[in-house]
């Protein structure tokens, strides 16, 4: 996600690191290149300038020039602009002190707005809670089935409005609430009316669903891939119906960035979820600050850590932590570590949560291609247990034989052993070590 923005403020960060000092002069030149790295990338124009009059500020402060580090510093100047740009830090949902808590979610048609009830009924059951999913739309009383179909695939609760109870819609709006509070479920998940392009009778609707429910959240979901018409319309229900937060959806597929690095700032409301994928399970809570080093080739370490605890067999990944520092990772165990990364999504995509420096050095264009990926187990499954303790005894008719076996072209060995070759190298160096010691699943 967000490649094309990432790439070039991460050229602009390795110009910065090349200058011996700051000065006036180069710090006009990496402003220059942010500038059109934004402006690409389709980041709100008045955002961009307010970012570039910050950092400069800050980058050309004498204490900072007068530093030993003068460039580290003005990448964490950049880093922490960025993250306040985004929307400085995680915010959580609201709820309601008296139960049930309503969200309301608004926007365009397209955008995934009834997939996102879904996807926020997945995470609230996730956290023990018994949600009630609800479509109301006066105008299509068939999107119901919609909501009632992802209802029954998540095995939750869903409300179902018969047109005897549409014909009076404050009536029914009140019902439904009725029948949450009775059937104790909690939160009232709202999927709201729909149009191709903003009306009056969308916001008249959507204002007498706010005025009748009184929700603790109105949120609008946002096609993050419509870059500033997201934001634009993200303004407009915000200016005549009042929001609370943002769920961007399809971030997953955007690859310039420029409505999750604007609406934020444009609109004075956070990003709360960002949808990474089609299934129930991608949806992720939105931290600003680690959006900020994954896009300046920092890393999101914290993000992957995080996955390896939710998803991986901690005893097993404590076995491998401690081989890894001690030189003794064989393809044995490079097969066991597949099938934990497997658990945790495509491999490529982990990857890029590593930093692009140190220890980790161009690691995210290693040539890892996801459809492959689960053919490296056949492969290993065909060795001896001699190949795969010491892989550097198969020589050519090893190979052949390997590939035979697994029903694998011989390329595909060979690619198997040069990126576990690949992944011993960086094992050895200091930083990767250093960063095993603090991993949470080394102790």
């Amino acid at each position: 996600m967000l490649e094309q923005i990432s790439e070039r403020l991460q050229d602009v960060m390795k110009f910065l690191r090349g200058e011996g000092k700051v000065t006036e002069k180069n710090m006009q030149e990496a402003l220059k290149r942010m500038r059109m790295a934004f402006l690409e990338a389709d980041v709100n124009y008045k955002v961009v300038k307010d970012f570039e009059a910050r950092v400069k500020n800050k980058a050309l402060d004498e204490k900072v020039l007068a530093s030993l580090t003068p460039a580290q510093q003005v990448i964490k100047i950049v880093k922490d602009e960025l993250t306040a740009m985004l929307g400085d830090k995680e915010q959580k949902l609201r709820y309601s002190e008296s139960p049930p808590s309503v969200f309301m979610l608004v926007g365009l048609q397209g955008t995934g707005k009834t997939t996102t009830c879904g996807k926020l009924a997945k995470k609230e059951m996730e956290l023990n809670h018994r949600p009630l999913l609800v479509s109301f739309d006066l105008k299509r009383p068939a999107a119901q089935e919609q909501l009632k179909t992802i209802a029954a695939s998540l095995h939750a609760a869903h409300y179902e409005f018969s047109k005897k109870q549409l014909a009076s819609p404050h009536k029914a709006l009140k019902q439904v609430v009725q029948y949450a509070e009775k059937q104790r479920h909690n939160p009232l998940i709202v999927d709201t009316a729909g149009r191709l392009h903003i009306d009056d009778e969308l916001m008249d609707e959507l204002e007498l669903v706010k005025k009748q429910l009184d929700p603790d959240e109105v949120i609008y979901i946002g096609d993050s891939m419509t870059g500033q018409d997201a934001v634009r319309s993200a303004s407009a229900f915000e200016e005549r119906i009042g929001l609370t937060s943002i769920i961007l959806t399809k971030l997953d597929g955007d690859t310039r960035g420029g409505a999750a690095l604007s609406i934020t700032a444009v609109t004075g409301k956070p990003i709360k979820f960002i949808g990474v994928g089609e299934k129930f399970d991608k949806l992720q809570v939105f931290h600003p600050d680690r959006m900020a080093s994954r896009i300046i080739g920092l890393g999101d370490m914290l993000s992957l850590i995080e996955k390896a605890e939710k998803e991986t067999d901690v005893k097993q990944a404590e076995e491998l932590a401690e081989k890894m520092k001690r030189d003794e990772f064989t393809l044995e165990d490079f097969k066991k570590q597949i099938e934990q990364v497997k658990k945790m999504g495509s491999l490529s995509q982990l990857l890029k949560g590593l930093p692009t420096g140190g220890a980790f050095k161009n690691i995210n264009k290693m040539n890892i291609d996801d459809k492959k990926v689960h053919y490296f187990e056949a492969i290993i499954n065909s060795m001896t247990p001699e190949e795969r303790i010491n892989p550097k005894i198969i020589n050519g008719s090893r190979r052949k034989r390997i590939a035979r076996g697994s029903g694998r072209p011989v390329s595909e060995v060979n690619q198997l052993i040069k990126q576990f070759f690949d992944m011993k190298k960086i094992m050895k160096k200091p930083g990767f070590k250093k960063m095993m010691s603090s991993f949470p699943l080394s102790h």
